[in-house]
């Protein structure tokens, strides 16, 4: 009998072992920690107090680092009443559970991180190196990014609404360079022609924008590599609106005549989709707003600004390239992604530990990259040379 009993354990041991992140059981409290940012420019919170009093009711507590909430003014004090703990010291939110923060930790930030903790926060591949992963690697870290988390339809919740809100905020912007530039208003009135908007793109961004500018009374011309995003967007405007294929010639016209131009759309192709040889022939004053500037952007004469100096002239054109446009509106921003995290962080105290929330859950399981300290996105890996694992597949062996 003891024989048996030993076979089985032995033959036990051989199967990996399930690990923790330090979230075991229903009925410990889970930390989340929110550091406050350190570029000034970027001024969203994750989450609300109104958040933060629904998960304090499921045993999950917030610690948030002094002044992390007042650029989308959230004092202190209401975070505070909301049930988040204000931590002075910057190490001890770092010590958290899981660490929700919007830009992805520096050095200096991930030396402070727990071991076998949890991260979320954007990725923004194009700012990162090797480095960073190896680093994140070294503490056995769970990371997941914003831009790869899904719903249920298989959607991107938080990119989808944040490009709603950057859409809506780039036409208020325009206006507000237009006036400023030309005098002009961005709808017509009685017996005055209506400015004259290029948008070049057709998802989000794009429609979010189009729909804003319509209803102030603008002319909106979109432009596309896909027909059938095109007539999607038409169908999801509910109104007839011009829409057009990229042909390059047709574009040039219309460039040349246009008020604002708004870049939504990156040409995997291309460098640019508008050759700076086009934007020497606009018309003096125009706006052009690269919203895809994080992504190599739409316009030859690009170059990235920030919210502090969000503007440059070149060929008397008016240049707005700020990468992250919803923190221009952090308190609209911190409400969207609150919504999102709050209803996912709820079932935590459900499944009691992170392999199980991982597994029940396959949008947010699609958004990590690096599972306790192995890379598991391919894309990452070959951009720098790092071998993956499947995370379906690790999470199969629990």
């Amino acid at each position: 009998m003891s024989t048996t009993i030993s076979s089985k354990k032995s033959a036990f041991q051989l199967m990996p072992q399930e690990e923790y992140l330090e979230i075991a059981s229903p009925h410990k409290k889970i930390t989340i920690g929110i550091p406050k940012e350190k570029d000034n420019t970027e001024k969203r919170i994750p989450l609300t107090p109104y958040n933060i009093a629904i998960l304090k009711e499921s045993n999950i507590d917030v610690k948030i680092e002094e002044g992390a909430g007042l650029g989308a003014a959230f004092s202190d004090l209401e975070l505070s009443e909301s049930g988040a703990e204000i931590v002075k010291n910057k190490s001890e939110v770092f010590q958290s559970d899981i660490i929700l923060k919007i830009a992805p930790p520096d050095e200096k930030e991930i030396q402070l991180i727990a071991n076998n903790s949890l991260l979320i926060s954007t990725l923004n591949l194009k700012t990162l190196n090797k480095k960073y992963f190896q680093q994140l690697a070294e503490k056995k870290i769970t990371a997941l990014a914003y831009e790869l988390i899904k719903d249920k339809m298989g959607m991107f919740p938080i990119v989808r609404s944040m490009s709603e809100i950057a859409g809506s905020s780039c036409v208020n912007i325009a206006a507000t360079l237009l006036s400023n530039s030309k005098g002009k208003m961005i709808g017509g009135i009685a017996g005055v022609k209506p400015s004259e908007i290029v948008i070049l793109g057709a998802g989000t961004v794009a429609e979010s924008a189009a729909e804003t500018a319509l209803g102030l009374g603008a002319s909106v011309k979109i432009f596309d590599k896909s027909v059938y995003r095109l007539r999607r967007l038409q169908n999801n405007l509910g109104r007839k609106v011009f829409t057009s294929v990229l042909q390059t010639k047709l574009l040039e016209t219309e460039l040349l005549t246009a008020d604002i131009v708004i870049g939504a759309l990156k040409d995997t192709h291309r460098n640019t989709i508008v050759g700076e040889d086009v934007i020497k022939k606009m018309k003096k004053g125009s706006v052009l707003l690269d919203v895809s500037i994080d992504q190599g952007g739409c316009f030859e004469t690009s170059k990235i600004t920030n919210i502090d100096k969000p503007t440059f002239t070149k060929y008397g054109i008016i240049h707005y390239c700020v990468p992250n446009i919803p923190s221009i509106v952090p308190r609209t921003a911190s409400y969207a992604l609150g919504n999102i995290f709050c209803q996912e962080f709820y079932k935590f105290y459900d499944y009691g530990n992170i392999n199980q929330f991982f597994k029940n859950d396959e949008g947010f399981r699609s958004g990590i990259y690096l599972y306790k300290g192995l890379l598991t996105n391919s894309e990452i890996g070959n951009k720098f040379n790092i071998p993956t694992k499947d995370i379906n597949l690790i999470l199969a062996a629990f």
